[in-house]
């Protein structure tokens, strides 16, 4: 052997022992038989879009509280079992509220130049009309609180805008985007968020951007009970319209706070509606112009009362490890919906795609002839468009309470231990591109080589960060490894996000199986690695918000 030769070969020899990826590949093993096995019947032979199209196109939107979330939770119910899915049910918690409805909705205006159609959709938890109801359009606006008094009194028989017009901007530019390749190196390069930080909410409505004259012409109008109040949301345009809860009056001196519209003890409020705004900008230009605009309305709706419970979806694949089998490995999404579309991109795309995730489960684990290591369960949750209320109530159930966001737990409870990892998709169609690892450094390599095999189909990027509003705080805010995959943008916000435009049609099925495909590999490994997955350490005090968002 020449001594040319043999150098090659210790080369060889210790870029085999020293190479980071391969010392990492002994750190964390990759089944590849499983992951081309979950690959060809994820890719190949998916259910997505029939569970998706039954979400949306058979049962609608699915509203908390409501007999249609009640008929579509029958429905994945019975899914899960014929999947072979064990332990299948419904899981309360509570009490919400009310559940609500709609049966029937019309409105036109006319002016003396003759009648006009318009686009609108009521209010979730707007009461209804009593029959056809007809009255003159009065735009509601104020300087200060003093202006306010002049409408007191006077606007019983009125239909109420509360907002001045919005300008709309052409769209010259693309609506959908993909993220780009220096969007996610951005993303992958980003140094850790401050602890707490945030996006903040703006108010919008009338009273421009003086919050508290707002919340009290608000206030002044929901409790002077006018035919109908109506509103043009802050985005939207070519017929789009972003529509969510009615707003019931509240109390100025608990800074306008009070009981949510679905609430069984919430104040009466008058009807509630959504204009596209290309339509409630015409109104309002008339009546800039000094002419007479008058609705006629009629809105039927029910409420059901009988139940103030909720309840979220829990079903599973028992873990047989003798050692490790109690301990759970979780995926979730929500399942409610706003009402105005059929809730598909927000959020029957997520559900759907990790009810796939455990059909391709069960079937490769029935063609390995094995079963998980850790139990592999799934949660659909419900009342999380008002605020992640059942994900916190599963958590503040089995796992742990804390005092408070940002706060650690005060209280664990007997699955806390015996938790790994909680993984969320609610960030519309759009396929994964990483994952959010949520602060948790100690899961990057681990991360790594899961999404190693899936960067054909574009799934490459973790980012120290975390994201926020969706179910995956619940976990995370007490200290369990709670995460939310990147998900290219389509035109979630622009178009789908909480809109009448969250159809079906607007969902990528090609996007959806590879977000299926991955999630189910991801499962996979976490079920049958030998540890759970690493912590970052609890909080120890109270985080700051910011004030005034």
């Amino acid at each position: 052997m020449s001594h040319k030769f043999r150098l090659s070969v210790m080369a060889l020899v210790m870029m085999l022992v020293y190479n980071p990826a391969n010392a990492q590949n002994q750190l964390e093993p990759i089944d590849q038989e499983a992951v081309d096995m979950i690959r060809a019947e994820g890719l190949e032979n998916s259910n997505v879009m029939e569970y998706m199209s039954w979400m949306t196109d058979v049962f609608g939107p699915r509203l908390t509280g409501s007999p249609a979330l009640d008929a579509a939770s029958d429905w994945a119910l019975e899914t899960f079992e014929e999947m072979g899915l064990e332990n299948a049910h419904r899981d309360e918690w509570g009490p919400f509220g009310k559940g609500w409805t709609l049966k029937h909705f019309n409105i036109e205006g006319s002016s003396k130049y003759g009648m006009f159609a318009i686009t609108a959709y009521p209010k979730a938890w707007s009461p209804g009309t009593d029959g056809h109801v007809e009255g003159e359009v009065v735009l509601v606006s104020a300087e200060t609180e003093e202006d306010l008094e002049k409408y007191r009194g006077n606007l019983s028989d009125k239909v109420v805008m509360i907002q001045d017009i919005r300008e709309i901007e052409e769209p010259f530019e693309a609506i959908a985007s993909r993220h780009s390749d220096s969007a996610l190196l951005t993303m992958a390069n980003s140094a850790p968020a401050a602890p707490g930080a945030r996006g903040g909410r703006r108010f919008r409505g009338g009273g421009g951007g003086n919050r508290q004259l707002a919340a009290a012409l608000r206030n002044l109008v929901l409790t002077e009970m006018p035919l109908a109040v109506l509103d043009r949301g802050s985005k939207g345009d070519y017929g789009t319209i972003f529509v969510s809860s009615a707003s019931v009056p509240s109390d100025p001196e608990a800074g306008f706070r009070g009981p949510r519209a679905q609430s069984l003890d919430a104040p009466d409020t008058p009807p509630q509606m959504t204009l596209a705004v290309e339509h409630y900008n015409r109104i309002a230009r008339m009546l800039e112009k000094g002419i007479e605009v008058r609705i006629n309305v009629d809105l039927d709706v029910e409420f059901k009362t009988d139940d103030p419970m909720e309840y979220n979806l829990i079903a599973e694949i028992p873990g047989t490890d003798p050692e490790v089998g109690d301990e759970l490995v979780m995926i979730g999404a929500h399942y409610d919906s706003w009402h105005a579309g059929t809730g598909a991109t927000d959020n029957a795309s997520g559900s759907a795609a990790m009810m796939e995730a455990m059909r391709i489960l069960k079937k490769v684990y029935a063609e390995k002839g094995t079963s998980p290591r850790r139990t592999i369960r799934i949660a659909l949750w419900t009342g999380e468009e008002q605020g992640l209320i059942g994900s916190r109530a599963h958590v503040n159930k089995y796992f742990a309470e804390s005092a408070g966001r940002g706060q650690p737990p005060t209280t664990f409870h007997d699955d806390y231990d015996k938790f790994s990892a909680y993984y969320n998709m609610d960030n519309g169609t759009g396929r994964i591109r990483g994952v959010h690892m949520q602060g948790n450094q100690a899961v990057e390599p681990i991360f790594r080589q899961w999404l190693a095999p899936f960067r054909d189909l574009d799934a490459s990027t973790l980012t120290i960060n975390g994201t926020g509003g969706t179910d995956h705080l619940s976990f995370d805010g007490v200290g369990l490894p709670g995460f939310q995959f990147i998900q290219d943008r389509i035109a979630y916000s622009p178009k789908t996000h909480h809109s009448n435009m969250d159809v079906l049609d607007h969902a990528i099925e090609a996007d959806l199986k590879q977000a299926a495909t991955i999630i189910a590999s991801f499962v996979y490994h976490t079920s049958e690695r030998d540890e759970k997955l690493p912590r970052k350490p609890l909080p120890t005090v109270d985080v700051q918000r910011p004030t005034g968002l």
